[in-house]
């Protein structure tokens, strides 16, 4: 469907392209033609015919807000119709205009070709090489301070080579315009990262020039000095190894001392870049963490530093991470954790001391500090470097009390990762963690996880509170059983988790309790196992009165779901298995059975030939119930899962009536409940496989 005003538009423009005079590329005339360039019906004709129309007026026209329109919509030509880029492009580079008297439009005419050679790299770029770089040059020198910003930021996109490049950005480091420092700086910093400047020299004059700008009076030019001290003060380090130690330090102090910096941006920037030192000296590092000057005489045993040398170092790092962490500003005391994460792996004795003041900052009024305390203190962690005191876990178990449930995730992650080596650090870690159930439900799932690497890793100490498990397990006298209490549920998966790396006896009955929460329990463990293999994993430690008889055969589950799970100094005779056992084909359908439902039936029978001495209505109440649930295997096994549940909550109504009464003896009345429950549970599993 063609649009009415598109002919007459196209006859205009084609009528431009047969004048020579400049005065009929007005400002109408101008937009028409972008329009026409930018719409996608327009005839292949008709651009071509406005490509020569912009060409031949950007040789003849001499107005220059004209020639700056005309610049715009060539690029526009090429950016929507490739087939011209090259054609454009060799029109701009060719004409007068790059050594036009003015800069201006000689910059707006690089900014073209540079943009027109990204969009297509092979064939232009090549070009790019091209250009003179002398007349880069006499632009960035141009009376224009204005463009020189942008001369100096598009320096690589014009493929300026690196030395010009650096002899142009260290002149400009001293331009009488603060903007146009900063740009210089920052293409230093740019410069820093291509590793073409190896001369020792030119790294050395770079470096301390920028040292110099680190007492700028302008904000924005100590800031850009404070990354490129760091930059070019690490390839000063890596270019000569003899005086590896001493640059290191010198770097690392220099940006210490800019942590005390009037504006907030640089304090910031001195934090993020003190993050980036990999090596310093211990005794530097210690000094960062006092505000008092350390004495020399315990580190005299140096001998690298003259006595005022070392006077002027622990000046300037003095108390330097200090000020960082307590800094008004939350920005800056967010960059002084983060940049502790590298300085806390150099140095023992530094990773201990830091750790106390991270412990205070977990008590910072900003959650984005925080947060990034115990992402840190997480990293100390990973790299092994954490040695937590009792004093430090008390402060760091109270972030599990966190509104914020990222903190309480971070501080979990934390926990994982924690070597407790006593008893009491164990437990205190373990009392926390459930007071974060209970106090936050809806951290379950994340809560039991750790739970269970926690008893996974420290099985030994698991045993020691097993008891005091059981008892907080077992029924009340009244026979109520508390499997809705969280902390009830994190208990068992503390209990559970012990076996599985060490030799330990816990009560069976504790593993059959731990069936009730099979759904929860496993949507914790998700990563660590599958449900059904958990389930294998608790029916047959239920059924033991011991360890079990160990052996892995092809094709059964295994406890861990990939070999990472399985430690590598644990040999096979640690692990047990868990075989699922396959009932006989019915109907042409092999269907699943657990051992524990197998050994129910077993259970089952055995209690009704049971002769309990108690009253014989009871008794024969109890075995009635038992021989009922006995018989609903077959209803199971054909898929009546409904019905087999109703069945059974017509038990557990009945059984209530004989607990209501204490007809019966405790332990058989727990007993039955009990029974009923781990069935229905089951039935359900099953009924979901079905």
């Amino acid at each position: 469907m063609e649009e009415p005003h598109v002919p007459s538009t196209s006859s205009h423009s084609l009528n431009l392209s047969t004048n020579s005079s400049e005065e009929t590329l007005s400002p109408n005339a101008l937009a028409s033609i972008r329009s026409l360039i930018v719409n996608p019906s327009t005839p292949e004709s008709t651009i071509s015919s406005i490509f020569e129309t912009l060409t031949r007026s950007l040789q003849l026209s001499t107005n220059k807000l004209v020639l700056r329109h005309i610049l715009k919509l060539l690029y526009d030509l090429a950016s929507h119709h490739s087939s011209l880029s090259r054609l454009v492009f060799d029109s701009v580079h060719s004409h007068s205009l790059l050594s036009t008297e003015s800069a201006r439009l000689a910059v707006e005419a690089l900014d073209v070709l540079a943009s027109i050679a990204e969009h297509d790299r092979a064939a232009l770029v090549p070009a790019m090489d091209e250009l003179d770089e002398g007349f880069f040059a006499s632009l960035c020198f141009s009376p224009s301070a204005s463009l020189r910003p942008w001369l100096l930021r598009n320096a690589e996109r014009l493929h300026v080579r690196p030395y010009l490049l650096f002899t142009v950005f260290l002149g400009f480091t001293k331009d009488p315009y603060p903007y146009v420092r900063k740009v210089a700086l920052d293409g230093l910093v740019g410069l820093s990262k291509n590793g073409v400047i190896e001369d020792r020299g030119m790294i050395r004059g770079c470096y301390f020039r920028a040292v110099e700008l680190l007492t700028d009076m302008e904000d924005c030019v100590r800031s850009a000095a404070v990354r490129t001290v760091c930059a070019w003060g690490q390839l000063l380090v890596a270019s000569n190894p003899e005086t590896k130690v001493y640059c290191s330090d010198d770097v690392f102090v220099k940006l210490c001392s800019m942590a005390r910096d009037m504006s907030m941006e640089v304090r910031v920037e001195a934090f993020n870049a003190l993050g980036k030192i990999e090596m310093v000296s211990e005794y530097i590092l210690l000094q960062t963490l006092s505000k008092k000057v350390l004495g020399s005489k315990e580190n005299i045993c140096l001998g690298q530093y003259y006595t005022e040398q070392f006077e002027k170092l622990a000046s300037d790092a003095a108390g330097a991470l200090v000020h960082g962490l307590e800094d008004e500003f939350h920005e800056v005391r967010k960059s002084a954790c983060h940049s502790l994460r590298t300085l806390t792996v150099l140095s023992a004795k530094f990773s201990v001391e830091v750790l106390n003041l991270l412990m205070d900052v977990l008590n910072d009024d900003s959650m984005v500090v925080r947060l990034e305390a115990l992402e840190t203190v997480h990293h100390m962690a990973t790299a092994d470097c954490l040695e937590v005191q009792e004093t430090h876990m008390h402060m760091l178990l109270g972030s599990l009390v966190d509104k914020n449930s990222t903190i309480r995730s971070a501080t979990r992650k934390i926990l994982v990762l924690v070597k407790l080596p006593v008893f009491k650090l164990f437990k205190l870690t373990v009392d926390a963690l459930l007071e974060n159930l209970e106090t936050y439900p809806q951290d379950e799932a994340d809560a039991f996880s750790i739970l269970f690497h926690i008893g996974r890793n420290h099985g030994r100490f698991v045993l020691c509170i097993i008891e005091e498990i059981s008892q907080q397990i077992e029924p009340t006298s009244e026979s109520k059983l508390n499997f809705d209490s969280a902390r009830v549920a994190g208990l068992l998966v503390l209990a559970i988790s012990a076996p599985v790396l060490h030799d330990c006896n816990i009560p069976p009955i504790i593993f059959a309790y731990a069936v009730t929460f099979l759904g929860r329990i496993s949507h914790a463990l998700r990563d660590v196992m599958s449900q059904n293999t958990l389930l294998a994993y608790l029916s047959q430690r239920s059924r033991s009165t011991g360890l079990p008889t160990v052996e892995f055969r092809e094709g059964q589950p295994c406890l861990w779901s990939s070999k990472s799970d399985v430690p590598e100094n644990s040999s096979n005779e640690n692990f047990g298995s868990f075989p699922m056992e396959l009932q006989e084909k019915r109907d042409g359908t092999s269907k699943m059975q657990s051992p524990i439902m197998k050994e129910s039936r077993k259970l089952a029978t055995s209690l009704v030939e049971y002769q309990l001495e108690v009253h014989d209505e009871v008794i024969d109440s109890m075995n009635a119930i038992l021989v009922k649930v006995k018989d609903l295997w077959p209803f199971v096994q054909s898929g009546h899962v409904n019905r087999v549940l109703r069945t059974l909550r017509g038990c557990k109504e009945e059984l209530a009536t004989f607990t209501s009464k204490a007809l019966a003896p405790a332990g058989v009345l727990i007993f039955t409940l009990r029974y009923l429950k781990t069935i229905e549970v089951l039935v359900k599993t099953g009924g979901l496989e079905n």
